[in-house]
């Protein structure tokens, strides 16, 4: 891995090479920090002492963090099915001993990234496990670090394993996506959101944003779009981007209802 490559320390999104300024944080979702732009390295993280965090989250599903967090805060979530596993989302922090825990696992077959917020390094993570990198084209002007193992696809929704289908929902970037795990949850059904969808501290509920830190709402016609393509999956559990934000039950039922009060609040005309 290259661990002397520069990585912007709000974002957490890795460079092929020194540059002045982060596209994705100068982006009206995302935000500088507020002392400027600032770079980090892995291996400048690893010698101020982070380490990889791995803990279960659910039925066949790990916790892939950082302790102490990086940048955004993330966790990835490596999804555990017999045909290989799947890393669903991304965290900037790598090093041999997390590639070792990972590995022990099983590896990684693909991985899969909700949004550019949480590319981090994901093409370190592909070259150690000779993974493809899964990215809805929609976002291709984000990849920060091109490579041959970033696959972008097109369309609404693309198969990449057996009962697993990423879903371009559109929520919060164009090429915003979600995965469905048929299999998951004991066979009811898992949607991992990131923060596409993302699970709000009471956990019976999710979120639709365009810009979360600077609080710019989505547009309704993209949220009901997003309805629209994940009515025909079932799940139980929805996944969120942090550490024990899971919805654990009614996941699909959560999701509608929460759709239905943003919308109810973001068209509401009648108010003074």
């Amino acid at each position: 891995m290259r661990d002397d490559l520069p990585i912007c320390r709000t974002c957490g999104v890795q460079y092929p090479a020194p540059r002045e300024d982060c596209p994705i944080c100068l982006d009206e979702r995302q935000y500088v920090g507020w002392n400027g732009q600032q770079w980090t390295s892995l291996a400048e993280l690893k010698a101020a002492g982070h380490r990889g965090r791995v803990e279960e989250e659910g039925p066949g599903v790990v916790g892939i963090g950082a302790e102490p967090a990086t940048a955004i805060g993330q966790r990835a979530l490596l999804v555990r099915t017999p045909g290989g596993n799947v890393l669903w989302d991304m965290i900037t922090y790598l090093d041999d001993d997390l590639v070792a825990q990972v590995s022990a696992l099983g590896g990684v077959s693909a991985v899969a990234i909700s949004h550019p917020h949480y590319y981090g390094t994901m093409v370190d993570w592909a070259h150690a496990f000779g993974a493809p990198v899964y990215v809805h084209s929609a976002d291709r002007q984000w990849i920060a670090r091109p490579d041959d193992s970033v696959v972008f696809w097109e369309g609404d929704t693309n198969v990449i394993g057996d009962g697993l289908t990423l879903i371009n929902a559109g929520v919060h970037f164009d090429g915003g996506q979600v995965l469905h795990w048929s299999d998951g949850d004991s066979g009811n059904g898992a949607l991992f959101s990131g923060d596409i969808l993302q699970v709000v501290p009471d956990r019976r509920w999710v979120g639709f944003m365009y810009s979360y830190p600077n609080l710019i709402p989505e547009r309704p016609r993209t949220i009901r779009r997003a309805l629209s393509l994940l009515e025909p999956y079932r799940f139980d559990r929805v996944y969120g981007a942090w550490w024990k934000r899971v919805v654990y039950a009614d996941g699909a039922a959560a999701v509608r209802r929460s759709a239905d009060r943003y919308l109810e609040f973001a068209l509401d005309d009648t108010a003074p």
